[in-house]
């Protein structure tokens, strides 16, 4: 594949027109110098600050309009095409991947050009490439923070944080308070499992007011806290202040939220949890959902996987950890990927990417059967050979490679047809102890099924639903980790897990919390502990909070 240009699949891609928040590039885009004596020049100059301003008012659409309209005039103008891709960010990832990736070809000596796609390459989990043009905005311009930044989170994303260090406290000594650098650093030392130094470097941050309700609540996730530390006051004072938002309100309720948890003051607790989820403005079309898990069920039959599965790839080497976040998913990672053949590639978006390539999006507006139906025996087999090659780049040499993206449950057919042979491994947990997991947490917008109980609970029997349904058209197939199983026997459960990737037993796996490695899920800290019993029947604590989630759940809930 191309380290500029999306893939060959690419062409399936199909740009749909609907509403979108604006999401800001975090550097401030580049200007393009006037052609001397060009009255187009200048004319296209004043459309694109117009269209700059639109953009900052949230107009998007008559932003993107003025845009095309200067291509018109200057087709292949860079700067039009770096807003456009700009314009796509958050929304349509893959445009704006085309759109910046233009944008370097028309102007190669452009930084901002390099770094904008370089990070929409790492937020697709396209590794090499991303490093690739970060350090090539680096080699333009070596003192530019956000791309110093960007490469520590490359290099950490990749199981490299030790080289993501010198890179964050380079672009400190040259801005001490730039926020990406403030939180970067922590960030990487805590995913390295140095929580002490992370927590050092947070505590720093509030002192100079930067980031304050992003670092807070990071610095509470440091550790578990036993007796009433003086944050919480702080956090409470903080909390009065307007000027934090609604993203950082809800940012200071669930760090509220976590340090009440730990000190067992379980309703205020939930209290903070159901503010901060409300803050966050979240919404999910469950109905939407639901008719899409419809259409899946009705399109991958057994009979049609099998089919289709045999113009795949034999190789043994992929394994697809699946099940609902807070499900284990980490854990159960940690403990395959500390044996000597296996690599822990973390959660990994390609997949996803993929899926979405063909028109397999999660959404009733797409048509799986539509879709599958385009996937020839060829587009099969490249596609497959292009994953392989992809998880091959984390490591070359590992008889197993394990993506635990939790959410690929719902892509298990494409993952029956693409790899005959890989393994699956399905993590599920007690049903509500899962949902308030997940509830208790601030999630992306990816995850906006949780920020409210009842939905949550409505989303969970759709995902068990779609389980079920995988489990009938892989018999055999899928191994089931149950949580409340690994804890109460953790060797057994392990020697299971290790035998089912058809791996001989190393007593490494029982010390998974002494892996040097990255971690960069919200369990970075639980995965540094051995394994204790404590989140097991978590739920009842807050028992008298959650009724709307357990009568959702229906005959799941274990009451």
């Amino acid at each position: 594949m191309s380290n500029r240009l999306p893939p060959a699949w690419a062409k399936h891609l199909k740009t749909q027109s609907t509403s979108r928040k604006v999401v800001s590039p975090k550097t401030a885009p580049p200007q393009r110098q006037p052609i001397a004596g060009s009255a187009r020049g200048h004319s296209d100059d004043m459309a694109l600050r117009q269209a700059l301003e639109l953009q900052k008012a949230e107009r998007l659409a008559e932003a993107e309009e003025l845009c095309q309209h200067v291509l018109a005039r200057t087709p292949n103008h860079p700067l039009a095409l770096y807003i456009l891709g700009t314009l796509g960010l958050g929304h349509d990832d893959e445009k704006a991947l085309r759109y910046f990736a233009r944008a370097v070809g028309e102007e190669p000596g452009n930084p901002y050009y390099h770094l904008s796609l370089g990070e929409i390459y790492l937020k697709l989990s396209e590794f090499t490439p991303a490093i690739k043009h970060i350090q090539q905005a680096l080699a333009l311009k070596p003192d530019l923070v956000e791309a110093l930044c960007a490469l520590g989170n490359a290099y950490n994303a990749f199981d490299k944080g030790e080289m993501a260090l010198p890179l964050f406290e380079k672009a400190l000594k040259i801005n001490r308070d730039h926020p990406l650098a403030r939180m970067g650093l922590p960030h990487a030392l805590a995913s390295l499992g140095r929580m002490d130094e992370a927590a050092v470097h947070l505590k720093e941050a509030v002192e100079r007011r930067i980031a304050v309700p992003n670092a807070y609540n990071a610095l509470v996730h440091t550790r578990k806290f036993t007796e009433e530390p003086p944050e919480l006051t702080a956090i409470l004072t903080e909390l009065r202040d307007p000027a934090h938002g609604a993203e950082g309100a809800a940012m200071l309720h669930h760090a509220a939220g976590k340090l009440l948890n730990d000190l067992g003051h379980y309703k205020e607790a939930m209290d903070h949890f159901k503010k901060g989820n409300q803050a966050g403005g979240q919404k999910f079309d469950l109905e939407n959902y639901r008719r899409w898990v419809d259409a899946v069920i009705e399109t991958f039959t057994p009979e049609m996987v099998a089919s289709m599965a045999a113009h795949g790839s034999p190789s043994e080497v992929p394994v697809f950890i699946v099940g609902m976040p807070r499900s284990g998913t980490t854990l159960t990672e940690q403990i395959c990927a500390s044996h000597p053949n296996v690599h822990g590639a973390g959660e990994l978006s390609k997949l996803r990417r993929m899926a979405n390539g063909i028109g397999l999006k999660g959404s009733s507006e797409t048509d799986p059967g539509k879709s599958v139906a385009t996937i020839t025996p060829e587009l099969t087999k490249m596609l497959a050979a292009e994953h392989l090659a992809y998880l091959r780049q984390r490591a070359p040499d590992a008889l197993r490679i394990v993506d635990k993206m939790p959410h690929n449950f719902e892509l298990i057919g494409l993952i029956g047809i693409l790899f005959s042979n890989a393994r699956i491994i399905h993590c599920r947990r007690d049903a509500i102890d899962n949902c308030v997991s997940c509830f208790v947490l601030q999630f992306s917008t990816t995850h906006s099924y949780s920020a409210d109980l009842q939905t949550l609970g409505l989303y969970y029997r759709e995902y068990d639903r779609l389980m079920r349904h995988w489990t009938k058209v892989l018999p055999g197939r899928i191994f089931e980790n149950r949580y409340e199983t690994l804890i109460e026997n953790q060797e057994e459960q392990s020697r299971r897990l290790i035998d089912y990737l058809g791996l001989p037993w190393d007593n490494a796996c029982l010390r998974f919390f002494d892996r040097d490695s990255s971690v960069n899920t919200y369990s970075l800290w639980q995965v540094r502990q051995p394994i204790y019993k404590s989140s097991v029947k978590r739920w009842k604590n807050y028992e008298s909070e959650i009724q709307p989630l357990i009568d959702a759940l229906g005959d799941l809930a274990e009451v």
